[in-house]
C-alpha cells in the first residue's frame, strides 16, 4: 500500500513540559490506526502535527503530493448562524465544481450523514448532531487521510453505531483517537499508544484493540523480566565495585565504563516505567434504607412531546441502572427529575428521607472557568475533607494526577479530560447514596476509566448511568433502561438486549441481523421450516435484487441533488441491507439444523 503521510523523530514540549520525543510513524492507503495513550500524552497534538496544523519542535513530516486530507477537532464549534447546507458548501468552495456538481456533493454528503435536508440551523444542533455536521465537512473534501479526535464525544449509540459503519467501509484511510474500546475493536485496522514506557514512545501493532491488548501485555512482560535481569546485573556490578577495583588495567577500566551504562539504562527503564494513575473512589454513606429512590408512573413532555410516560422502577443499594436512547429521549431530562431539579407532569418521584445525592453533569457546569485548580478541586485553603478527614490539597491532587505546580493554573486552561477529573474529585469529597452521572467518560483516557468502573462497580449505593461507552455499561450496569423520546421506556438485562431490540429497520441506524441461535442437534427441520428452507434461496436473491435496485436509484443525479429523496434512499437501503443479512443468517440456521437433524 502506498504510503500517505510519515513522520520521522518528531518532538513537542510546551513550556517545560515535554508532550513526546522521538516518535516515528506512517500512514497507508487502506489504514485506520487507532490512536490511544493518556491525558497530556500528546495525542491531540500529534495529530495537529501530522494533518499540518501544528509544528514540531524537531522531527520531520512529509506527505505524499496531492493528498487531500480531513480533520475534525475534539471540540466542535461552528461560528455564526450558517446552515448545514452552507458549512458544507465553504469547505468546497475552492473546489472546480459547476454548480450541479457542487449541489449533488452538498446533499450527497448531508444525507450519508443522517440529515434530511440542509436548511437546519448548526447552532440549533444537538451536541451529537453537531459533531456529525463536522464530520460530514470533512467528508465533502472526499479525503484520502481522515484524523477524528474523539469522534464518539457527544454521539448517542445510534450515532456511533452510524460512524463505525462509515468508516470501517470508507474507502480513505484514518487515524483516531478515542477511548471507546468498542468502537477502537470495531472499526480499525491498526493500534497505536503514545506512552514513555515504550523505548520510542510509541508502540504499534497491526490488527484491533484487542489483539493489541494481547500484543502490549506480552512486551509489557519482556520488558519487565528484562528490566529485573538489568537490575540482576546492576547489582553484581555494584557489589564488584564496592570492593574497590583498581582501575589500574584496562581491563578493569572497562568493567567500570560497563557498569556505568548498565545502570544507566535501569535508571532509563524505571524512570519509562513510573506512571500514575488516577484514584478513584466515591463516597458512600452509611444508610441501611432498602429503597433509596424510585419512580412511579412519571411522565414528561417537552417542546410538545411526550419523551416517557407511565415510567415506574426502584432503586435499592446496589442497583446500577443504565439510562440509553437517541439523542433527545429524555435521558438527561430524567436525571434532572430524579435529583429535584425538575419536576414530572405526570407520577411522582419518592426518595428516602435526607438522601444525598451527587450529580455529575456532562455540560460540566459545576467547574467555574475562573477558579484555579486549586479551587476547583474543593480546597478550603490548603486543605480539602474526604471522608472526614483533612488532605493537602497538593496530596489530593496527586490522586488525580496534578502535580502541585498546577494548582494554581486557571480552570480554563486544562484539558477536557483534566477537567473530568477535577470534577469526579470534587465529588467524591461528597457522601452519597445515589450518583447521577451523565457522560462521565468523555475526554478520559482509558487508564482512568479503568479505575472509574472499578469504583463504580463497588459503590455500595444506587447509581444511574448516562453514557454511550457500551464497555462500560455492559461491565457496570445490572439493568438498562431504553427510552424511545416518544413515550416508551423498556427495562432490558443489558444493552445488548437493548441493542438488539433496537435493530428492527427503523431511520438512519446501521442494522445487522442478530445472531443465529444454537440449534440442537437432536432436532429436524419441521414441516414449516422444510418449506421456508427450500424458498430461502429464492427469497435472498428476490432481496439481493431490491437492494441493488436501490443502491442504482442512489447514484442518479436526480435523486442525488435532492437532499429529501437521498435521505429517503438512504433509510430503505438501510432496511434492505439488514433484510438481506436476516435472510442469510436464518438460511445458515436451517440449513446447520438441516445437518444435525440428518
Amino acid at each position: 500500500m502506498a504510503l500517505l503521510v510519515s513522520c520521522a523523530s518528531l518532538s513537542k514540549s510546551f513550556g517545560a513540559r515535554t508532550l513526546f520525543r522521538d516518535i516515528s510513524l506512517g500512514i497507508s492507503e487502506g489504514e485506520r490506526l487507532g490512536l490511544i495513550g493518556a491525558n497530556g500524552s500528546g495525542k491531540s497534538t500529534l495529530l495537529g502535527i501530522l494533518c499540518g496544523r501544528m509544528e514540531p519542535d524537531s522531527g520531520s513530516l512529509s506527505m505524499r503530493r496531492n493528498t487531500r486530507v480531513g480533520y475534525v477537532p475534539q471540540q466542535v464549534d461552528f461560528a455564526g448562524d450558517q446552515s448545514a447546507a452552507e458549512i458544507v458548501a465553504a469547505a468546497i468552495a475552492e473546489e472546480r465544481l459547476d454548480p450541479l456538481e457542487r449541489a449533488a456533493r452538498i446533499n450527497q454528503t448531508l444525507g450519508r450523514a443522517g440529515f434530511t435536508g440542509g436548511a437546519v440551523r448548526a447552532q440549533s444542533l444537538s451536541g451529537g448532531w453537531q459533531r456529525r455536521l463536522a464530520i460530514a465537512r470533512e467528508l465533502a473534501l472526499q479525503p484520502d487521510l481522515l484524523f477524528l479526535d474523539e469522534p464518539t464525544n457527544h454521539l448517542d449509540l445510534e450515532g456511533i453505531l452510524w460512524l463505525e459503519k462509515l468508516l470501517a467501509t470508507a474507502p480513505f484511510a484514518s487515524v483516531v483517537v478515542s477511548h471507546d474500546r468498542y468502537f477502537l475493536d470495531n472499526v480499525v485496522n491498526d493500534m497505536a499508544e503514545i506512552d514513555r514506557v515504550y523505548p520510542q514512545g510509541i508502540f504499534r501493532v497491526e490488527g484491533s484493540y484487542s489483539q493489541f491488548l494481547e500484543k502490549k501485555e506480552e512486551f509489557l512482560l519482556a520488558q519487565s523480566r528484562s528490566q529485573e535481569s538489568l537490575a540482576n546485573r546492576v547489582r553484581r556490578e555494584v557489589e564488584w565495585l564496592r570492593r574497590g577495583p583498581k582501575a589500574r588495567t584496562g581491563k578493569s577500566r572497562a568493567r567500570i565504563d560497563a557498569a556505568g551504562r548498565l545502570m544507566g539504562e535501569l535508571s532509563d527503564l524505571e524512570s519509562r516505567g513510573a506512571k500514575g494513575v488516577a484514584q478513584i473512589d466515591f463516597t458512600a454513606t452509611d444508610r441501611r434504607t432498602k429503597r433509596l429512590a424510585a419512580a412511579e408512573g412519571v411522565a414528561k413532555d417537552l417542546g410538545g412531546r411526550t419523551l416517557f410516560r407511565d415510567l415506574s422502577f426502584t432503586l435499592q443499594p446496589g442497583s446500577r441502572l443504565g439510562l440509553v436512547g437517541r439523542n433527545g429521549t429524555g435521558k438527561t431530562t430524567l436525571l434532572r427529575i430524579l435529583t429535584g431539579e425538575l419536576e414530572p407532569d405526570a407520577g411522582r418521584i419518592e426518595r428516602a428521607d435526607a438522601l444525598r445525592v451527587v450529580y455529575f453533569d456532562q455540560a460540566r457546569e459545576q467547574l467555574d472557568a475562573a477558579q484555579t485548580l486549586r479551587q476547583g478541586l474543593g480546597a478550603h485553603g490548603d486543605t480539602v475533607i474526604f471522608r472526614d478527614r483533612p488532605i493537602h490539597v497538593a496530596g489530593w491532587a496527586r490522586r488525580f494526577l496534578f502535580d502541585a505546580g498546577q494548582l494554581d493554573r486557571p480552570m480554563a486552561s486544562l484539558s477536557g479530560g483534566e477537567q473530568a477529573r477535577v470534577l469526579i474529585a470534587r465529588l467524591m469529597l461528597q457522601p452519597a447514596d445515589l450518583l447521577l452521572l451523565d457522560e462521565p467518560t468523555n475526554d478520559l483516557d482509558i487508564p482512568t476509566l479503568d479505575v472509574l468502573e472499578e469504583s463504580l462497580a463497588d459503590f455500595p449505593g444506587a447509581l444511574v448511568l448516562v453514557t454511550h461507552d457500551r464497555y462500560l455499561l455492559d461491565r457496570v450496569c445490572t439493568s438498562v433502561l431504553g427510552l424511545d423520546g416518544q413515550g416508551g421506556a423498556q427495562l432490558y438485562a443489558d444493552y445488548w438486549q437493548w441493542e438488539q431490540a433496537e435493530r428492527a429497520p427503523g431511520p438512519l441506524t446501521p442494522k445487522a441481523s442478530p445472531p443465529p441461535r444454537p440449534v440442537s442437534a437432536q432436532k429436524k427441520l419441521s414441516y414449516l421450516e422444510a418449506r421456508e428452507w427450500e424458498a430461502m434461496e429464492e427469497r435472498i436473491l428476490g432481496a439481493e435484487r431490491e437492494l441493488e435496485a436501490i443502491r442504482t436509484e442512489m447514484q442518479s443525479p436526480e435523486v442525488v441533488s435532492d437532499g429529501v429523496r437521498l435521505h429517503d434512499c438512504y433509510r430503505r437501503l438501510q432496511s434492505a441491507e439488514a433484510g438481506v443479512a436476516a435472510l442469510y443468517a436464518r438460511w445458515a440456521e436451517l440449513e446447520a439444523k438441516q445437518g444435525a437433524g440428518g
